[in-house]
């Protein structure tokens, strides 16, 4: 029998640490536990918030629902020949799913190492850092379909990838709930060392032929070196996306600003560092009030101690505008915004 709780504080469900409490508030253990819930037709009325890790979103008010955490855990996996398929639960931990793959030697998801928040979450923001995403290693997907209550699987040409971006965000936002995600990655290592500091730190500690576990290992260290610890002070990541522009905006741009970190992307466009466009406008390691950005990555904007959602919120508009009056970039808010 699910039990729904009342007046549930959010605080230690969202890694902001932003203080805000659910008017309802319901564990999900078992995917069949959805069926259940949605049988009464009182939730069907109710607005919803669905939470995994709660590591990309910022709460601006208490939330009048019901917020739905997705707890569903197990990893399951299936060698043919050099490829492997591996199944997660949409409530485990996304770093637990990589160790389990880095560990058995399942490559695919090493660049992808200690990104903050569950397996659930990934296919719907399209996860991604140091060149590679999500959907690079996504096979499918089955989730629950709110209206029908029937469970359907997406494959990959039906989540509609792009750049942070799915068709959960889009078109079928609110529609559907994610139960659990099925990875294709490989036994044959295709490393990708190219994006950031990678390579650099590899050679740095003299690894010339690297593994899995070595890339795994590198990349976790370049993100500890640069972003907070959520348990040490709020924070949701990454902020900001990088902003992707055609090279028509981009050339004049770069003979206004050479130093411009920038990055080739499809179809003659480019994309651009938002850190780099935030450090260059002052931004960086500044404290507002109960809220600033990260003092070893402009990117990612911190909860110093009891910052509202609406703080945040607020010093993140004036950092946009910042960077339009400087460079002309309108910067967008990759974190989920729950109001």
């Amino acid at each position: 029998m699910l039990q729904i709780q009342e007046n549930v504080s959010l605080k230690n469900f969202n890694t902001f640490g932003v203080e805000a409490s659910a008017r309802y508030f319901v564990e999900i253990n078992h995917k069949d536990d959805l069926v259940e819930l949605f049988m009464d037709p009182q939730w069907m009325q109710t607005p919803m918030l669905v939470l995994g890790g709660g590591s990309n979103m910022l709460l601006l008010n208490d939330f009048a629902g019901l917020v739905i955490r997705i707890n569903i855990r197990g990893i399951e996996h299936r060698i043919s020949h050099n490829e492997v398929f591996v199944e997660a639960g949409a409530g485990e931990v996304w770093n637990d799913l990589v160790n389990f793959c880095v560990i058995r030697g399942f490559a695919g998801m090493e660049n992808l190492s200690l990104i903050p928040g569950s397996v659930g979450a990934s296919p719907i923001q399209n996860i991604g850092a140091y060149g590679v995403e999500l959907k690079d290693v996504f096979y499918s997907c089955i989730a629950f379909e709110l209206a029908t209550g029937a469970f359907k699987t997406f494959t990959k040409d039906e989540c509609q990838f792009d750049y942070r971006e799915s068709i959960f965000k889009s078109e079928l936002k609110g529609q559907y709930i994610i139960v659990s995600v099925k990875f294709r990655l490989s036994l044959i290592p295709s490393f990708n060392l190219k994006y950031g500091a990678i390579e650099q730190e590899l050679n740095n500690r003299g690894i010339h032929q690297p593994t899995i576990a070595d890339v795994s290992k590198v990349v976790a260290s370049i993100r500890v070196s640069k972003l907070p610890d959520p348990s040490t002070i709020g924070n949701a990541g990454s902020f900001f996306k990088n902003p992707v522009i055609s090279m028509n905006e981009f050339l004049p741009l770069q003979t206004k600003f050479p130093e411009i970190v920038n990055y080739p992307g499809a179809n003659n466009m480019v994309k651009l560092a938002a850190g780099w466009l935030i450090e260059q406008c002052g931004w960086k390691g500044k404290v507002v009030g109960n809220t600033g950005t990260w003092k070893n990555q402009a990117l990612v904007l911190v909860n110093h101690g009891d910052a509202t959602g609406a703080e945040v919120y607020t010093f993140s508009s004036q950092i946009i505008d910042s960077v339009y009056t400087k460079f002309g970039v309108m910067l967008q808010r990759e974190v989920n915004i729950i109001s």
